[in-house]
């Protein structure tokens, strides 16, 4: 546990990076799949499940067992959670999928204010800056720019995007305070295995559930399963909870850009020159916005010095 503790932050920053671009890979593969919101946002948390499952017994041996008092949090970041699975992926056709990405990636903003309102965090002035830079980034990589606003339904799309931003923020933010509770694998799990039965209630009333999707989609769903859901967000659950609010939430905006270079690489779209330029905007504001950590952790308003190792 040596080294300079100013620098400590840099080991989460780097693994919740990589997490958001094993997050941007969920937007490609549910592309090919090519079904109903409802049947992959079912699918992608409860395929996910038996290995979250193994990663949680192991966590659960070697330390405590979660508390049930932390159940009701990590229920309500699942309901919220499937609430952005589902209204997004409605928001891409209604809207097309340059806006629905803009508008769900305010999520930027949201997430740091509901950590400054509900826990007193504080905001950098830094962050704040590049807030528009980086909002312009993903409206230049969206393909907002060269005509990406197309959709059947621009009202009702631009309506589904706002509320699935809405519940993006929420998720993420119950999603990192869950997790300073030292056992975020079994608060992760509790957060997917609700969100699954929400996405397949909500699926069914609203466009349906195929619960035969067939070998092809299937196929393509356990990639989204395993990719995003665990490796992805599973770095984003466990690390998180390590950095300051708005690190994390500039971080993820490094999942557009992952879902650029996927689509280039798997689906052979090539990249416009402002899709490009945006890359580098998005780039640029998730490190110049919080590269002074300066050891901080998350909760220093409640004057958490270690959340990983603190008991309930």
């Amino acid at each position: 546990m040596g080294g300079d503790p100013q620098r400590r932050p840099a080991g989460p920053a780097v693994r919740l990076g990589i997490g958001a671009l094993f997050v941007s890979v969920s937007s490609v593969l549910i592309d090919l799949a090519g079904t109903t919101p409802g049947t992959a946002s079912f699918y992608r948390c409860v395929l996910s499940l038996p290995l979250l499952a193994v990663v949680a017994a192991l966590e659960r041996h070697r330390h405590r067992p979660l508390d049930r008092r932390q159940l009701p949090a990590a229920l309500l970041a699942g309901v919220f959670f499937a609430g952005d699975m589902l209204l997004w992926t409605r928001a891409i056709e209604e809207v097309g999928a340059g806006l629905s990405t803009v508008v769900v990636n305010v999520q930027v903003i949201g997430v740091p204010l509901l950590a400054w309102a509900i826990d007193g965090e504080s905001v950098p002035r830094r962050f704040v800056a590049w807030v528009p830079v980086m909002l312009l980034g993903v409206a230049l990589t969206a393909g907002l720019v060269d005509g990406g606003a197309a959709g059947t339904n621009p009202v009702q799309g631009t309506i589904h995007a706002v509320l699935a931003a809405a519940c993006y923020s929420v998720f993420l933010y119950l999603l990192r305070r869950t997790g300073t509770t030292g056992r975020p694998v079994q608060n992760y799990f509790v957060v997917i295995a609700a969100a699954g039965l929400v996405s397949l209630a909500g699926g069914w009333l609203w466009r349906g559930v195929d619960l035969t999707p067939g070998f092809r989609v299937i196929g393509w769903l356990i990639g989204v399963a395993v990719a995003g859901t665990v490796v992805g967000w599973l770095l984003v659950a466990t690390n998180s909870p390590l950095l300051p609010s708005h690190v994390g939430a500039a971080l993820l905006m490094l999942t557009p850009v992952g879902a650029l270079v996927l689509s280039a690489v798997v689906l052979h779209e090539r990249p416009t020159v402002l899709q490009l330029i945006g890359s580098v905007l998005i780039v640029a504001g998730a490190y110049f916005s919080g590269n002074r950590l300066r050891g901080q952790r998350t909760d220093r308003a409640r004057g958490r010095r270690r959340p990983g190792r603190r008991s309930p």
